[in-house]
């Protein structure tokens, strides 16, 4: 995705007409084009993943909203899954995040979609999102994949394991967007989880990693009884799903690197005190 929001912001400025094929088209993608377009850029979006960007000699300011980050509402969702809680995401939209709402409810998790309310005479309006939480008895394993949009997101998978270790059976994933997203799991298999990690396509679709000698499926066996343990945090994704399994677990974890963590989660501490989490700083 990186590669095509660069191409995108050099190209619309280029001399002639550039065509991306293979090009990623996530929401964060469509609402890039959309601020670029809005600042005079000339931009098709075609079937089969090509965009061509036709160059122009400048550009000009803009107003806009970007959209909600859809990885932080799929965090927060699983977080509420995996301790059992109730949270709710204000401004999450359910039309970016279906794929994984259809996940979030084959676990056995629970969610409210709430539309938003303008404000008139009298009423403030109310900012819509959804509202996410645990119903109670046991969660289902699921076996899902990886996938580039309309696909189940790459970054979901992490803090989605996490909640997957409270399911009933073998769940199973298949990552087939990033060869080596897995490692997180050896932490929390030191906190009493049961994943196993394969280098075959477990998933239903072959994939490009299948042959390399990569370890990119697990097998979670649940319910697991977490506990605490010691954790370094070695990457922003991998460390929210370690937060999530320190709260989840019994005792008191230590986590350290937290600061990772604010690359993707803005105050996400504060989020985390209003949720009722105990969280504090040495």
């Amino acid at each position: 995705m990186g590669a095509t929001e660069q191409v995108l912001l050099t190209a619309v400025m280029a001399e002639g007409v550039t065509e991306l094929r293979n090009a990623a088209v996530e929401p964060e993608i469509i609402d890039l084009i959309c601020i670029l377009q809005k600042m005079g850029a000339i931009i098709k979006v075609h079937t089969d993943r090509v965009i061509e960007i036709q160059g122009v000699p400048k550009l000009h300011g803009y107003t806009h909203r970007p959209i909600p980050d859809r990885i932080e509402a799929a965090s927060w969702a699983a977080a509420a899954l995996a301790t059992r809680g109730h949270v709710e995401v204000l401004g999450a939209q359910q039309a970016d995040m279906m794929t994984f709402l259809n996940i979030f409810r084959s676990v056995g998790g629970e969610y409210e979609v709430t539309d938003a309310r303008p404000p008139k005479l009298g009423d403030p309006g109310q900012e819509g999102g959804i509202r996410f939480w645990h119903p109670g008895g046991e969660l289902n394993a699921v076996a899902l994949e990886t996938d580039v949009h309309p696909g189940f997101m790459t970054d979901w998978q992490q803090p989605l394991v996490v909640a997957l270790t409270q399911a009933r059976g073998l769940s199973i994933v298949h990552e087939t967007v990033y060869e080596q997203r897995l490692g997180y799991t050896e932490a929390l298999n030191t906190m009493g989880a049961n994943i196993q990690v394969y280098r075959d396509c477990l998933g239903g679709t072959p994939c490009r990693f299948g042959r390399r000698n990569f370890k990119h499926s697990a097998v979670i066996a649940g319910p697991s009884k977490l506990h605490a343990a010691d954790l370094v945090i070695p990457d922003l994704r991998a460390g929210f799903s370690h937060l999530i399994a320190a709260l989840a677990a019994e005792g008191t974890s230590r986590v350290y690197g937290v600061d990772l963590i604010n690359r993707g989660y803005e105050d996400f501490e504060a989020k985390l005190a209003d949720l009722g989490a105990h969280t504090e700083r040495p």
